[in-house]
């Protein structure tokens, strides 16, 4: 069973940057496409951001394009989402899992962007 730790949330103000980290274990992980999520109070958990196995091929939602750059290690059984020019409409739990198929769901990981 794989466990997910999500790390690297905080309190951060508009326009400020944050580096999300999520740790896996599990032989799986490796072969398997990720994705960060969140979940604003109130709202129902969004794929923000994706990356496949060998990271060639990543996908951001529009809200986030050109602000979020997701990457991942394989060798440390990492992913990172590293955040830049943070909104308010950013404050959330953000969390990893398999991008198609979640597994268990770690705690995530607060953000929260003062305006």
């Amino acid at each position: 069973q794989v466990q997910l730790v999500e790390s690297g949330g905080g309190l951060v103000q508009a326009g400020g940057s944050l580096r999300l980290s999520c740790t896996a274990s599990g032989r799986t992980f490796s072969a398997s496409a990720m994705g960060w999520f969140r979940q604003a109070p109130g709202k129902e958990r969004k794929l923000v951001a994706s990356i496949t196995w060998g990271g060639q091929t990543v996908y951001y939602g529009d809200s986030v394009k050109g602000r979020f750059t997701i990457s991942r290690d394989n060798a440390k059984n990492t992913i990172y989402l590293q955040m830049n020019s943070l909104k308010s409409e950013d404050t959330a739990v953000y969390y990893c899992n398999h991008r198609d198929s979640p597994w268990s769901w770690g705690q995530g990981t607060q953000v929260t962007v003062s305006s």
